[in-house]
């Protein structure tokens, strides 16, 4: 069970990348297109905060939380940390590439300002209770 765990590990690591990665060259490609959904409140939240942890844990120096805990997985099922599985060493292959740590910093740190100045440049649309709240007050202010 335990090196199940850390294979789920792994691969919600891989999904966690992919929404980030993924999503912003969505929001890029479907800014120019007009794509509504890309303005979607929560998506474009949710995307932010995303990247936003992964800088913070550059900035504080911090291990990442799945990272710590698929090699904890690991040891329980008494694997080396590096994993043994086909789809643990897939996976792995997928998002971590051989940089020094440097790189990862400039990487996370990078991504985090992009998804930044996406986010003010080709602002989400606020969902549509908030946008009523809020013309409501307009008015009773006029």
């Amino acid at each position: 069970m335990n090196a199940f765990l850390a294979d789920l590990m792994v691969a919600i690591h891989v999904g966690y990348v992919g929404y980030v990665v993924v999503g912003q060259l969505l929001i890029m490609i479907g800014w120019p297109l007009g794509w509504k959904w890309i303005r979607n409140f929560w998506f474009r939240v949710t995307h932010l905060v995303s990247i936003g942890f992964v800088a913070f844990e550059e900035a504080i120096d911090m291990r990442c939380p799945l990272t710590v805990w698929e090699e904890h997985f690991r040891e329980l099922a008494g694997q080396p940390v590096s994993g043994e599985t086909f789809l643990s060493r897939f996976l792995h292959n997928l998002i971590f590439i051989d940089l020094p740590s440097w790189g990862y910093t400039a990487v996370h740190v990078g991504m985090a300002l992009v998804v930044l100045l996406t986010f003010l440049l080709c602002r989400p649309k606020l969902p549509r209770s908030w946008r009523k709240k809020a013309q409501s007050e307009n008015v009773s202010r006029s």
